[in-house]
């Protein structure tokens, strides 16, 4: 059996310093999961749930699955499950990390169709692709220390160097990303054509063939001119999140900073799904903040919205979960992020023993908030109404632990990058009730897009979250028009 060895590093050196340092080639599959330029030693308290430590890893074999590959799913699930099942105690974090593109939807609730795989996964990407991290560094925000854990004695070299690279770095922090050359986006939909969605969703919540839906929309933007790492930074200060991430796999990269927690479990079994809706955004001042954070707690539309999520997590985890064990810990919780507050629940549920990881993600897969209820036609529905697949978006990405632990987010508030292309794409979305007041999800989602779209270039100037964001999101170049 391969050993793990841990090493304290000597100093610390923040995440995104030794990342940059590292990346010098910039074609390395690597991994870096987040908790945000706010968690550093110096940083503000995190939010229940959430991470106090980042994660930087590293591996030299992926598993890569498409829904237009018949079996490649299968494949890929039955190589991770092989590799998860002497739950390694002494290997955390280690395992596979990455993500599962919302594709897998076809292959988990219409196995075999091509019709669901056509319209749910993206061709120019793996709608699953996982990292099997055998070397990782650690790096503990409430300690201020950076630990090396390390798989196998086949990497003791690349440990030597590590170390040795390590005593002489460079830690002064790196200069701040400058403002990103102007570009433009294109949106899948007009914001006519979205407000017709809308209808058509409410007109199916009203013959009583769905409760919520989460409706969704995309833009892209090209010729991209700037390296994935450096989109990244800007966005983590833009925008910053306790669940960020930035991953560079199979030629794609991909930019996070989600809030979202999808499920976590840890190492006694026990599954923690946050899901989050109900959303407004960041006021001009304490005054009109509080306003907001009020609205929103007060909301009769979002806490419908927020308790049939809530519902469908309960039942997505009781068919795998001990009987009698689930339980809402947290309902209608008003958290607050850069640009915007929202409401989110806690679900939790203990596991069986014989219940692995991959288990519980094939029974909850893909995010409820990310779908509406019932889970199977909802997205049935808005698989045949919206313009493109979402790909990635909408989907998880985290890490499956050697441990038999997961730590797994939604995948919103994401930006993926074809380094080949130069596409940048985005995914923004809302749930839609029978209550929902069209105009203002259409101002929902073009407040969601526009934090992503500026640290491309393609909106206003990154941290602009007030209410004078909010006025002139109608009249934005990046706008739905």
């Amino acid at each position: 059996m391969r050993t793990a060895t841990r090493t304290t590093m000597t100093r610390w050196i923040p995440a995104e310093t030794v990342i940059a340092r590292l990346d010098q080639g910039g074609d390395e599959n690597v991994v870096w999961l987040d908790a945000g330029a706010q968690a550093d030693p110096s940083g503000s308290a995190p939010l229940e749930g959430h991470p106090r430590r980042s994660l930087i890893g590293w591996g030299s074999r992926v598993v890569r699955a498409s829904v237009h590959e018949p079996g490649s799913v299968d494949d890929a699930w039955r190589t991770v499950s092989a590799s998860l099942s002497q739950k390694r105690q002494d290997a955390d974090p280690l395992g596979w990390w990455g993500w599962i593109g919302y594709g897998v939807a076809a292959y988990l609730l219409a196995p075999g169709d091509a019709g669901w795989a056509d319209a749910l996964g993206d061709p120019s990407h793996p709608d699953l692709a996982l990292l099997e991290v055998d070397r990782a560094l650690v790096f503990d925000h409430d300690a201020g220390t950076v630990e090396l854990v390390l798989m196998g004695e086949e990497n003791a070299g690349w440990a030597d160097g590590l170390t040795g690279w390590w005593a002489t770095a460079d830690d002064r922090p790196l200069p701040e990303p400058g403002p990103a050359p102007r570009s433009r986006a294109e949106w899948a939909d007009t914001g006519h054509g979205y407000l017709d969605l809308i209808a058509r969703c409410q007109s199916a919540i009203r013959d009583g063939d769905a409760f919520v839906m989460c409706l969704t929309t995309s833009a892209r933007v090209h010729g991209v001119a700037e390296d994935d790492l450096t989109i990244y930074r800007r966005l983590r200060r833009s925008s910053p999140a306790p669940r960020a991430s930035f991953l560079r796999l199979e030629g794609v990269s991909f930019l996070s900073s989600t809030p979202e927690t999808f499920l976590t479990v840890d190492t006694s079994g026990l599954a923690t799904s946050m899901p989050i809706k109900g959303t407004r955004p960041r006021g001009a001042d304490r005054v009109d903040d509080e306003a907001l954070i009020d609205d929103l707690a007060a909301s009769p539309k979002e806490h419908a919205e927020n308790l049939m999520i809530v519902d469908l997590m309960r039942n997505d985890l009781s068919r795998v979960a001990v009987p009698g064990s689930v339980e809402v810990t947290e309902l209608f919780g008003v958290h607050t992020y850069e640009h915007v507050h929202q409401l989110v629940s806690t679900v939790r549920a203990q596991l069986p023993p014989e219940v692995t990881a991959v288990d519980v993600v094939r029974s909850t897969f893909p995010p409820g908030s990310m779908t509406g209820a019932p889970k199977h036609s909802v997205v049935s529905m808005l698989a045949r109404w919206e313009a493109t697949p979402r790909g990635i978006y909408s989907g998880a990405v985290g890490r499956f632990g050697l441990d038999g632990s997961l730590d797994l987010s939604v995948v919103i508030r994401s930006i993926v990058l074809d380094p080949a292309t130069r596409i940048a794409s985005i995914g923004v979305g809302g749930g839609i009730t029978a209550s929902s007041v069209p105009l203002e999800e259409l101002d929902e989602i073009r407040t969601k897009a526009a934090a992503l779209l500026a640290v491309l270039g393609a909106g206003p100037v990154a941290g602009d979250h007030s209410t004078r964001q909010r006025s002139v999101c109608s009249s934005l170049d990046v706008s739905l028009t």
